[in-house]
């Protein structure tokens, strides 16, 4: 049966962010003059949202650029901790007489890429607020993911690409990987445990595998820090009794919605609507329960953050 009682959702997106950074510094040791690579972010504003650019201006040497204020949202542009933020992060500021670059920018050989994607991920986290790889722009995160292999790292970040052999988890693994690669077209996203992290509209989901391959848990973490388990186990009671397909749990201090999709065996169509009915849950429920339990969603700020 799989669970989720050890989950760890700082662990989780830090794993997704190595992941990431190890996977752009590869693409980037391959940037060549033919084009430009953006990875740019969906930013919820009515105007044109952060990004970093990368190019090759010459042989064996890689330009990265950084949206500055000029290239964003009224709402988005960068506060003068923001700024100063960019700078302890190596890149150099823009110009503010025109006589330079507009944007933040930096330079480095080919050869040294993991200085460029670390400097790169330090913005898109860090600056621009992005909370997970999965909420980057789906075009330009597949450009980094999809065709790569990832390698298993020392640091536990990066899973094996192909199942081991005999292994029933990690053949459902690998059946699970090509539907989700079907499905958004580029391969997901796993963390050291090997949950896989996707994005359905404003709401981030969890794939996990049962031990015994028998079982894929799809689960979203709604509400954080609730204030109160006795209350919180009679409201969630309550939801379990109306509730259709979806279960709620309560784990520490944190609510969970989960749907299981038996997998023996397994049905593609199966797991692509528990993704629909679970992001439709946890997308409709969260803020009124987060206000019910005295909690917060996924996303919001902690009180006196």
């Amino acid at each position: 049966m799989a669970d989720m009682d050890d989950f760890d959702l700082d662990r989780s997106t830090r794993d997704a962010w190595s992941e990431f950074e190890a996977r752009l510094a590869e693409v980037i040791s391959v940037v060549d003059d033919s084009g430009d690579l953006t990875i740019g972010t969906e930013s919820g504003s009515t105007g044109p949202g952060p990004f970093v650019r990368f190019s090759s201006p010459q042989r064996d040497r890689v330009r990265a650029e950084a949206a500055a204020d000029p290239d964003l949202a009224a709402d988005l542009r960068l506060d003068p901790d923001q700024a100063a933020a960019m700078a302890a992060l190596g890149w150099h500021p823009p110009a503010a007489d025109g006589s330079g670059c507009p944007r933040f920018w930096l330079e480095d050989d080919q050869d040294r890429p993991e200085r460029l994607a670390a400097s790169a991920v330090g913005a898109l986290r860090d600056v621009y607020g992005v909370p997970h790889p999965v909420f980057l722009a789906p075009d330009q995160l597949g450009e980094v993911l999809r065709g790569l292999t990832p390698v298993e790292s020392a640091g536990g970040g990066l899973v094996p690409a192909e199942p081991a052999p005999g292994s029933a988890r990690r053949r459902l693994e690998a059946l699970v990987d090509a539907e989700l690669t079907e499905l958004y077209g580029y391969p997901p996203l796993r963390d050291a445990e090997g949950d896989v992290a996707i994005r359905v509209g404003s709401t981030m989901l969890f794939l996990r595998t049962a031990p015994d391959g028998q079982e894929v848990l799809v689960f979203s973490a709604v509400v954080h820090d609730v204030a109160g388990r006795s209350r919180a186990t009679e409201v969630l009671n309550d939801l379990n009794v109306a509730a259709r397909w979806v279960k709620f749990q309560l784990v520490r201090d944190r609510v969970f919605v989960t749907l299981s999709v038996l997998a023996r065996p397994f049905v593609p169509e199966h797991l692509r609507q528990a993704v629909r009915i679970l992001s439709d849950v946890a997308d409709g429920i969260d803020e009124e329960l987060a206000a019910k339990l005295y909690g917060r969603t996924t996303f919001s700020e902690p009180e006196g953050a």
